[in-house]
């Protein structure tokens, strides 16, 4: 797993399985002293949750008071493995996307580990789980992060945007190792107004934290953006002889590629 710091107060660490990112945010309380923190999103491999409240602790920051999910999507739920006594805050189309379908986040959880030969401590208990105001603001120490509501890769979700650093997490949107995925409940025309809402908000920071891959600054966060609704649009216009994005063009992302177009 590797470890940047994007501010004083946001580290980025990105798990070797997918390039997901999980973003920890400290809040400070006074100048200089204390503070609270929350964890976005997650890693997967069981070695880099294991190893997450030592490396909050490495870096001064306190023990987590919730874990913050960009979407219920079950790599972004594993937060509860490294902090078992967190609640999970998030969105509220995303509680309900959980209550709807409970079980699911654990059962893919198992699949993919069986796939790979994973061992894990502990099953995945979701827990507590808090629902959001989104469009809202939630507090962190004396500081407030901005909530703001996606839809389109899946039918639920959030962004988080850390004014105070310049620092945007996106969730699972204007990735440069990912084409946008029609997820669970996404469709074309929702993913195109959540990039249009992004925009402006891209506009005002200076790192983006995409879900998956490298950090980006704000002008190459906004020329994925462009690619993004370009590629959607050629999608909607000529399904599978839609063209993909410049550098996302793997054998896996041509997969997902396909399943966009069989979703349509």
């Amino acid at each position: 797993m590797r470890v940047v710091s994007l501010h004083p107060d946001v580290l980025v660490a990105t798990s070797r399985i997918w390039q997901t990112n999980c973003t920890i945010i400290r809040g400070k309380v006074a100048a200089g002293e204390g503070g609270e923190t929350f964890v976005i999103d997650s890693p997967i491999l069981p070695d880099e949750l294991e190893i997450l409240p030592a490396l909050l602790e490495q870096s001064g920051y306190p023990p987590p008071g919730g874990l913050l999910v960009t979407h219920a999507d079950w790599d972004h739920l594993l937060g509860r493995l490294a902090f078992p006594d967190a609640t999970i805050g998030c969105s509220r189309t995303s509680a309900e996307r959980m209550q709807a379908t409970p079980g699911t986040p654990q059962r893919e959880l198992r699949d993919f580990d069986e796939q790979h030969y994973l061992h894990r401590p502990r099953p995945l208990a979701l827990g507590a789980v808090q629902a959001l105001d989104v469009p809202g603001r939630c507090e962190i120490g004396s500081q407030e992060l901005a909530l703001h509501p996606t839809e389109g890769h899946t039918g639920d979700g959030m962004v988080v945007s850390i004014d105070w650093a310049g620092v945007l997490v996106a969730g699972d949107y204007l990735s440069t190792v990912e084409i946008p995925v029609l997820g669970e409940g996404g469709s074309i025309a929702s993913y195109l107004s959540t990039l249009e809402r992004l925009r402006p908000l891209v506009s005002e920071v200076e790192r983006v934290v995409p879900g998956h891959g490298p950090v980006l600054d704000r002008q190459r966060a906004l020329a994925v953006l462009e690619e993004d609704v370009a590629y959607l649009s050629a999608l909607r216009e000529h399904s599978a002889a839609a063209e993909l994005p410049q550098g996302r063009r793997t054998r896996a992302q041509r997969a997902i590629h396909a399943q966009n177009t069989a979703s349509l």
